[in-house]
């Protein structure tokens, strides 16, 4: 990615910072302390960094107030209160993205019925059914197929080989990453003696303003009832939610993780990698799961868990520390066993 320039002062001026050092340092790239030099930007977060920026090439770097007086080889400070988000700041300045021209590309094929506001960018080998509906600016990379019926908000943005099936409904700000898959049937079959028949699924899937769905994950359309994803809500690659599964506002839903049938999942949630959990379930606003806990209950709101089965995390991490004890004791209780020598 082709990157902008600025100076310290620049960079200071644009996340509210105080300068130390020259200010007309340049600035044409970003990279850790270890790695930075004299013209890249770095940050150090805390106390902890302080070796690394002494030992830094970096030409300018961002740190908060406590290591502002350490020296350090670098030609320009800039102190600020959180290093972390003015980098993200800068890096927005510095790195900024290329929008996609306005315009429909020739080889795309578009349904009757359609209708697109203004700035809207369809890409190569789209295929639109009927009566979608696309808000302004809405940017369509190449590949992506849209169902009849199918809606997208205002600056959404769907990546290459996106599928939406047909009636789902999307919100605006939408980020859907790479072979994303929206509103497909779910995973529901009568079993009988002739095998596996496949319950209609006739549910929508609607996705709320500002949610992102990263690349190869798949949000179920409902059965019966809808499956939705509140406002806000971030899920990352390779997530499952299933059919008539409800998630809150302002979740995060990391790598890994399924969400089965019908279970419904409160504001501020965390759910982090590899989590599985069942379905019909209740998971209360502001609840942490830890990475790879499985959870077959339901989970109050605030609560943290972790574990197989997932339990309240301090009862986990006990009994955990109780097993990796076990073992020296097995092995006295092997030896205390162990016939004397006749």
């Amino acid at each position: 990615m082709t990157a902008g320039h600025l100076t310290a002062q620049a960079v200071a001026d644009l996340v509210g910072g105080r300068l130390l050092g020259d200010g007309t340092v340049p600035v044409r790239a970003v990279a850790t302390l270890e790695r930075a030099g004299p013209e890249a930007l770095s940050l150090a977060i805390s106390a902890r960094y302080a070796d690394a920026l002494r030992a830094s090439s970096a030409g300018t770097v961002l740190l908060p107030e406590d290591l502002a007086a350490d020296p350090g080889p670098g030609r320009a400070r800039v102190v600020v209160a959180s290093p972390y988000q003015a980098l993200v700041r800068v890096v927005e300045q510095l790195f900024p993205q290329r929008q996609a021209a306005p315009g429909v590309d020739p080889t795309a094929r578009i349904g009757p019925g359609c209708a697109m506001g203004t700035g809207v960018s369809i890409g190569p080998y789209v295929l639109l059914g009927r009566d979608v509906r696309l808000g302004d600016r809405v940017r369509l990379a190449e590949g992506v197929s849209l169902g009849d019926g199918v809606s997208i908000g205002a600056d959404s943005v769907l990546g290459p080989r996106v599928v939406c099936y047909p009636g789902a409904r999307i919100g605006s700000r939408v980020v859907l990453k790479a072979g994303a898959v929206i509103g497909g049937d779910g995973f529901g079959y009568l079993s009988g003696a002739a095998g596996h028949a496949r319950i209609p699924h006739i549910g929508g899937c609607i996705l709320e303003d500002d949610v992102e769905v990263g690349s190869n994950s798949c949000v179920d359309r409902g059965s019966l009832d809808d499956t939705v994803i509140g406002r806000g809500t971030k899920l990352d690659n390779l997530v499952h939610v299933a059919h008539n599964v409800r998630i809150g506002e302002r979740c995060l839903l990391m790598a890994g993780v399924g969400v089965a049938g019908s279970t419904r999942v409160g504001h501020n949630v965390i759910l982090a990698g590899h989590v599985g959990v069942t379905d019909h379930l209740r998971i209360g606003d502001g609840a942490r799961i830890a990475a790879k806990s499985a959870v077959f209950g339901d989970v109050d709101a605030g609560a943290v868990m972790s574990g197989h089965p997932a339990r309240a995390n301090r009862q986990f991490l006990r009994a955990q520390a109780a097993l990796y004890r076990l073992a020296p004791l097995l092995t006295r209780l092997e030896r205390l066993a162990e016939p004397a020598d006749g």
